[in-house]
């Protein structure tokens, strides 16, 4: 499970298994949230997640779009 980055209690990471579109998954407590990044930044799925949550992961994503982007092609080609 590669991570790609760590802030704010947020855990950015990939499954070693993923498959297009490229995405992200980000962790916080119990809570999880997917992120669609190949365009742009869009919320696919969460659960256990609070809005003010998805709304700072979501903020984070974008932050960091290139950098996951980056990561996704290193781990997964």
């Amino acid at each position: 499970m590669p991570k790609v980055f760590e802030k704010d209690g947020f855990t950015f990471f990939f499954y070693s298994n993923e498959h297009h579109p490229i995405h992200v998954h980000v962790r916080r407590g119990d809570g999880e949230a997917v992120f669609n990044v190949e365009e742009s930044v869009e919320l696919r799925e969460s659960q256990n997640m609070k809005v003010s949550e998805l709304s700072r992961a979501q903020k984070l994503a974008e932050e960091n779009r290139e950098l996951i982007l980056e990561k996704w092609h290193e781990h997964l080609g």
